[in-house]
């Protein structure tokens, strides 16, 4: 049994998020998660709100509400939304939490103390009608390349040029619109990356087997131009984790806070220690996990992130971890992920275009989403979200093929032999053929969900139910039985252990449809079949069952078309 710490990248606080964040990193890290503790590993997976910066500022301010209660309310909706979708984290946590500011400044004190932290002075714009320093994005004018009369202060959208927010013509407050704008000097922490570029390098070319789409990010961020920049890491807002020096103040840094994206990744660490306390245990209990000195050098650590978060994850969150001089554990393996598009194009909050993650569980249950999106995950390339797909995914795969075996089973037993398993007959060539061929294509399936590739890892399991159908449909039960009762109640004995064998190694995709299954076939063993000749006994001659309600109904065209106009974004 080995020890797997998993992470998903961190939910901003500021909005509910749409599919593609869902796909990008939770929802896969879950089916991991759950596919590893069913192999009977021990798990730790953490993820946690986002809770800091200018944005999570605004969207309280838009609400009207002070920004700590905005991200209080805010980290309930998307828990909600997280055990909507089954989301097993181990805990949810919060990078506003105490945890993490005592974190955030331990690892500034060390980094400092290690002289990995440099002391810049810089220009920065200032909204005097806001009383507010502006970061670049939220500086807006007329880009001084193409004219476009709304490009913001890091990058003109139109021509796509890098800009500096004094570049731009007539600049204005994307806040208030004010143009009562002035620049600045002010002060900032900036942590030394480029000090650490070759240990950083070095330490890249060690993992194996890396994703090419997360060694390429890496590589690219470290050797293009003048490769890895230092990064500030502090703000001038309120909102925030206070700038100190470990436990000390840090003079010069009055008013100043962490920059969000410091602080962020921290939370993962944090996480893990408000897990520790909510369950009543000491700091040992997180620090095995995290600490190499304290048992995490046995620990298999995977993160999971959408592609725009692979340079914090792969460069900035490491420099920080390995900078400190202290045993913290590294990442072993980060799995990233490509975009989500909606119906060809992006999902728009103001437009209403695209399915959002609270709109997806009100129209469909949260077993058909985890089986599309997962089936489809963005691993190589984007993927594009279509209604069409989507029914083609619900009807093909979850209902005719495993919905329809559970069902025709099932009923057709009760019908011929009651609500149990039948016990005459034996098994033969065609049990022993199927058999063989679900071994085959169970070791696939294992081999890549180890590897984390999700979407070939469906398609075995898919292959599994449907050589389960092809030897129903072969075997022909209902036919057999007019004159061979017993070699047909062997046929029925045989695939009501297949449907335990299914919800089994469905658990990962589809765990609502798995505990009605189990629960149907009147068994609580969900053990993985290391051995698949005993997996396929477990329900013995006597044992009683239930048939099952319909576990997926299909949708129908009018409701495919309905659903597409609803979320098309042209009303």
């Amino acid at each position: 049994m080995s020890r797997i710490l998993i992470t998903s990248a961190l939910p901003y606080i500021n909005g509910i998020k749409h599919l593609g964040n869902l796909v990008g990193s939770q929802l896969p890290s879950d089916a991991y998660a759950r596919f590893m503790r069913g192999r009977g590993h021990e798990v730790m997976f953490i993820c946690a709100t986002d809770e800091h910066g200018t944005p999570a500022e605004l969207a309280a301010a838009k609400a009207g509400v002070p920004v700590a209660k905005f991200c209080a309310d805010m980290w309930q909706v998307q828990k909600d939304i997280a055990d909507g979708f089954r989301l097993s984290f181990d805990y949810f946590g919060r990078s506003s939490s105490q945890r993490n500011r005592n974190l955030t400044q331990h690892f500034a004190g060390k980094l400092a103390d290690n002289g990995l932290i440099e002391e810049v002075s810089e220009k920065q714009v200032y909204s005097n009608a806001d009383r507010r320093y502006l970061p670049d994005r939220y500086i807006e004018g007329t880009c001084p390349n193409c004219g476009f009369e709304n490009a913001r202060g890091d990058q003109c959208e139109n021509c796509t040029k890098q800009l500096n927010p004094t570049d731009l013509i007539n600049a204005r407050s994307a806040i208030s619109g004010s143009t009562d704008l002035e620049v600045r000097e002010t002060k900032h922490l900036y942590l030394r990356q480029s000090a650490m570029r070759d240990d950083l390098d070095k330490w890249i070319d060690k993992q194996e087997g890396w994703p090419i789409l997360t060694t390429s990010i890496a590589k690219k961020w470290l050797h293009d131009g003048d490769g890895l920049r230092d990064r500030g890491i502090t703000r001038d807002l309120d909102w925030g984790v206070s700038v100190k020096r470990g436990t000390e103040d840090w003079p010069g840094m009055e008013g100043k806070v962490f920059y969000v994206w410091f602080d962020a990744p921290i939370e993962y660490i944090a996480a893990t220690a408000e897990w520790a306390d909510a369950n009543g245990l000491d700091d040992m209990a997180w620090e095995s996990w995290w600490r190499t000195d304290k048992g995490a050098e046995d620990v298999h650590y995977v993160q999971f992130m959408g592609k725009d978060n692979v340079p914090f994850h792969t460069l900035s969150f490491p420099a920080t971890i390995m900078g400190s001089g202290e045993p913290w554990k590294l990442v072993d393996f980060i799995k990233s992920y490509n975009w989500l598009t909606y119906e060809g194009g992006k999902f728009s909050t103001s437009q209403g275009r695209g399915i959002f993650m609270n709109q997806a569980l009100d129209v469909m249950p949260s077993d058909y989403w985890r089986w599309w999106l997962l089936s489809n995950a963005p691993e190589s390339s984007d993927s594009d979200f279509t209604w069409e797909s989507f029914q083609g995914g619900v009807n093909k795969d979850l209902a005719d093929v495993l919905g329809n075996f559970v069902s025709r089973v099932t009923k057709f037993c009760r019908s011929k032999f009651g609500e149990v398993v039948p016990e005459s007959g034996a098994y033969g060539e065609a049990e022993a053929a199927v058999t063989a061929e679900i071994a085959k294509r169970l070791k696939a399936y294992e081999k890549y969900m180890e590897a984390i590739e999700i979407r070939k890892a469906t398609a075995e399991l898919r292959a599994i139910w449907v050589a389960g159908n092809e030897y129903l449909q072969s075997a022909a039960p209902w036919s057999v039985y007019k004159t061979d009762p017993d070699a047909a109640a062997a046929v029925v004995r045989f695939a009501l252990n297949l449907i335990r064998l299914y919800a089994v190694l469905s658990s990962p995709f589809i765990p609502d449809a798995t505990a009605k299954i189990l629960d149907a076939m009147g068994v609580e063993d969900a053990g993985w079949p290391d051995d698949l000749d005993a997996a396929l006994s477990t329900l013995p001659a006597g044992h009683a069952f239930s048939v099952p309600d319909v576990l997926f109904a299909k949708i129908t065209d009018d409701r495919r078309v309905e659903l597409e106009e609803q979320f098309s974004g042209t009303a």
